[in-house]
């Protein structure tokens, strides 16, 4: 689709196109279409920006990375249609493990998703080969790698399942979800819920990353100094801020 560079939606519907065409390859699931755009309409309530409290969360979240023993990247198809280039590039500024888990589950598909990602420019992707099951969950996202998901103690969990969030986040590792709906399910089971879109989301880590790495004294400060949970507030209210506005402009 031949898209005016100067429409005023140019972003979203390239990328809308992106997920289609990644549909057709196999990478992304129709249901994973549904899943953007529910995504995207909380995009649109923030102001298709990043918010303070979402600058603050991914601050955090850089910070929890780099005090890691085991931090991991975990990848599905929306992920690595949307941003691979991001994604490598957090894991390897870290450094990260990159373990792709999806649940829509096939060999195939797998083949297709780390092969994508490696092609990127991932080294050592794991995913392939699972030695090891998530506790408390059913669906194939429980199969993971010892070395990788299982083992992580500071998981990074883009456009997450809920579910699979907290069965980690009960297994006692830091979870830092990306999920722009601040009442989900992921969002109220992670450590660190991340309001934001992917993209903005993780080029704010990288940056910060960049910024904290090697300073002990400013990341353990930014651990203790989160709140996640009246940072999740703040969103909710900057979110009902903005319409209310809206709305008395309309009236």
């Amino acid at each position: 689709m031949n898209i005016p560079a100067g429409h005023p939606r140019y972003r979203s519907l390239m990328v809308r196109e992106r997920l289609s065409e990644m549909v057709d390859r196999g990478l992304v699931t129709q249901t994973g279409l549904i899943s953007h755009g529910r995504g995207e309409a909380f995009d649109y309530l923030m102001g298709e920006r990043s918010l303070e409290p979402s600058l603050r969360a991914e601050r955090a979240a850089a910070a929890y990375l780099l005090r890691a023993e085991n931090p991991v990247v975990c990848v599905n198809g929306n992920a690595a249609a949307l941003d691979p280039e991001n994604i490598i590039g957090l894991a390897k500024e870290v450094p990260a493990k990159i373990e792709v888990n999806i649940f829509h589950r096939t060999e195939k598909r797998m083949d297709l998703l780390i092969s994508y990602m490696e092609e990127k420019g991932a080294k050592d992707v794991l995913g392939r080969d699972p030695d090891a099951r998530i506790s408390g969950l059913d669906s194939d996202r429980a199969l993971c790698t010892r070395s990788g998901i299982y083992g992580s103690d500071v998981i990074l969990v883009p456009i997450e399942d809920g579910d699979r969030a907290k069965a980690l986040a009960d297994m006692g590792k830091t979870v830092i979800s990306i999920d722009l709906n601040p009442l989900s399910r992921t969002s109220k089971a992670a450590t660190v819920s991340i309001s934001d879109e992917m993209t903005r989301a993780l080029e704010n880590i990288r940056r910060f990353v960049k910024e904290m790495k090697g300073k002990q004294d400013v990341i353990e400060e930014a651990v203790i100094e989160f709140s996640n949970e009246n940072n999740r507030k703040e969103i909710v209210s900057e979110i009902c801020s903005s319409l209310m506005s809206e709305f008395g402009r309309d009236v």
